[in-house]
């Protein structure tokens, strides 16, 4: 049996002090308990091409554990063209081949709500599934559409193809209850029209009751808000914590791959376990779990198997046959989009400067990412994503799934001034050695000087407005920051992201790369991107002016902009330092509460013994400047006192 561990993670410490903890592992089913194998997937994003695969697991499990289910925690739809051309039909069919148990809503299944058409496709979706969808809060009597599918209750009287609060499944003589939970983000990231989203704590305590108020003790939650997602809205860290009674949360719209289930007790006498099974159909989640005659958990194993393993089941292959002759047909045809020049994603250049394609996909980015949330100032992407050129001339949609291969999805980050010129630094730190962290930008621009060393390279970061007016990015500021999710979550060695994901200040609309590229370029028809400047690498840029005399006749030190220096400044191995007003200082100078030297005719900090030339006493001045005040000071097996003012007593 696999002992629960929590995710290898700095949050490690933090989600423990949540409660977060593992059942101890030498427990066994005894006489009358229950055993329950819940397979599950998650934010499929209609990535079918795994399916036939993910069958063959599913059956093989089914044959050694005949007390299952089959779920799936939302977000099938969006994401690759079998979506764009077949809206969900595709999934379906499989989905209902596999025998799919029941299944939550994703944000993402309300993606078509603006359409013409509005909802249409999430209804024939839902109508025409062998399977029942469960969401305790998730309204959908504002839409006519769904009239008649809606279900408020918990019941085990259910059919596929409606959708209920929860549902109660027997299994082997035992009732399982299950309920859905959709993300409250949904209105903020979707195009939800008249459906509506209430409280997922409130509507998980009253499923709970429900279940328990019908003789219900196993529950499961079948959840699409997120395993880590931003506590703003919700996620399954909080549910687990804030609602006693939940058994099982499978859980989706997070992406995380959870190699292992994570365990909320907390002193509890029945503990929560979590899973989420990472996205894109790259595997197949397995839960076992043994209840004992009270409802309660007294052993769990969980893994991922992954879907690349496995053979392809030929009759989903079949199956899935023509649909793939038809996408394959799609990425031939042409986006109805024609560039007038090269769209450079060359490796050597997208991983080392600014380029015109770099531009485009960022620009992009930033649209969509300000028609989800206006306060979006910034995009930026890692060059590592952009994987190849476009011709000049018709631009295909086969070009643009080349140039993004990977399918990240859309993100949008909350980050201070000072982490976004952090993220900078790192940017450029590997410079001139190409780099898949280098970033590209929108809706600002920097210079970066590659003959300073790493960390301290980059110079006049500015946001620029749509109206072309510049400001610097302010350190102490918070903005709003597009990227993709691999990045956000800390990938290419972007720490200071994935540590606003741990904190809960990212946010996760979705929406594929390669369909938003698709989408900004259809609505400008023909396309020319340029390098205009955005990031510039200016060798000696921070280089500063140096020594000046002012007006006054007291020395000054010009910085590359030719603002008088103050503070601390080190030149040429010597340390200097100078008043508010530029004047560098000399002689005896205090500086929060120390004492200094400064030679009077250089201004550079002594250390070591001083005899004053003014009044010929002896001082120590450490290595690091401050003077000796008082007490006494061992120096070369020597003892020496000193007086408070400093000076050596004889």
């Amino acid at each position: 049996m696999q002992k629960s561990k929590w995710i290898k993670s700095s949050a490690a410490a933090a989600l423990l002090a949540l409660g977060f903890s593992g059942i101890p592992s030498n427990t066994f089913a005894a006489n009358g308990d229950f055993e329950l194998t819940v397979m599950h997937t998650n934010d499929t994003h209609s990535h079918v091409e795994t399916i036939p695969q993910r069958a063959t697991i599913v059956e093989q499990i089914r044959s050694g554990h005949p007390n299952n289910l089959l779920l799936d925690a939302g977000d099938v739809f969006s994401g690759t063209l079998y979506f764009n051309e077949f809206q969900g039909a595709v999934s379906l069919e499989l989905m209902n081949m596999l025998g799919y148990d029941a299944m939550t809503f994703g944000n993402h299944e309300f993606d078509l709500g603006s359409s013409p058409e509005g909802h249409q496709a999430l209804r024939d979706f839902i109508s025409g599934a062998q399977f029942p969808f469960v969401s305790a809060n998730t309204d959908f009597s504002g839409d006519s559409l769904f009239d008649g599918l809606q279900h408020d209750v918990y019941t085990s009287d259910f059919s596929g193809g409606g959708i209920y609060k929860g549902i109660i499944k027997e299994i082997d003589g035992e009732q399982v209850g299950i309920f859905g939970l959709t993300t409250e983000e949904t209105p903020d990231i979707s195009s939800v029209g008249s459906v509506a989203f209430s409280n997922y704590i409130s509507a998980a305590q009253e499923a709970v009751d429900a279940f328990r108020n019908q003789g219900v003790d196993k529950i499961i939650a079948l959840t699409h808000i997120g395993y880590n997602d931003s506590p703003v809205y919700d996620n399954d860290q909080l549910l687990a914590k804030n609602v006693e009674g939940i058994d099982v949360i499978v859980g989706g719209h997070t992406h995380v791959e959870l190699r292992e289930p994570a365990v909320y007790q907390d002193g509890r006498n029945e503990p929560t376990v979590i899973v989420q099974a990472s996205e894109y159909g790259k595997f197949l989640g397995q839960l076992d779990v043994t209840f004992d005659d009270g409802g309660a958990i007294t052993s769990y194993s969980g893994q991922l198997h992954d879907t690349t393993s496995a053979e392809a089941d030929a009759e989903y292959a079949a199956a899935l046959q023509p649909y793939s002759d038809r996408v394959e047909e799609i990425k031939q045809e042409s986006t109805g989009v024609t560039s007038l020049t090269t769209l450079d994603g060359e490796r050597a250049d997208v991983r080392t400067k600014e380029t015109n394609l770099g531009n485009l996909i960022t620009d992009g980015m930033l649209a969509k990412a300000k028609s989800i949330d206006s306060a979006t100032s910034i995009a930026l992407t890692n060059g590592g994503g952009i994987r190849a050129s476009i011709d000049e001339g018709d631009i295909t949609v086969g070009e643009v799934m080349t140039v993004m291969p990977f399918g990240n999805s859309l993100a949008i980050m909350e980050l201070s001034g000072a982490e976004i010129l952090s993220a900078l630094e790192h940017s450029v730190s590997a410079y001139p050695t190409a780099s898949g962290a280098f970033l590209h930008v929108a809706g600002m621009k920097f210079k970066f000087d590659p003959e300073q060393p790493a960390g301290e390279r980059v110079f006049d970061a500015s946001v620029v407005g749509e109206d072309g007016k510049t400001a610097e990015i302010d350190p102490a500021v918070m903005y709003k920051v597009a990227t993709n999710i691999f990045t956000a979550k800390g990938g290419d060695g972007y720490d200071m992201f994935g540590q606003a994901y741990e904190e809960g200040r990212v946010s996760e609309p979705g929406f594929a790369d390669w369909e938003m590229f698709i989408d900004y370029i259809q609505s400008l028809g023909t396309v020319n991107p340029q390098v205009e400047g955005r990031i510039t690498a200016d060798p000696g840029g921070l280089e500063p002016i140096g020594w000046t005399v002012q007006k006054n006749g007291k020395m000054s030190y010009l910085d590359y902009k030719g603002n008088e220096v103050t503070g601390w400044l080190e030149v040429d191995g010597e340390t200097y330092y100078f008043h508010k007003n530029g004047d560098l200082r000399t002689g005896w100078t205090k500086v929060d509460a120390d004492w200094y030297y400064f030679d009077a005719k250089t201004g550079a900090m002594e250390t070591g013994w001083l005899e004053d030339p003014k009044n010929g006493k002896t001082y120590y001045l450490h290595e690091d400047g401050k003077r000796q005040s008082g007490g006494t000071l061992e120096i070369d097996g020597t003892v020496y006192h000193f007086k408070n003012n400093g000076e050596l007593k004889n």
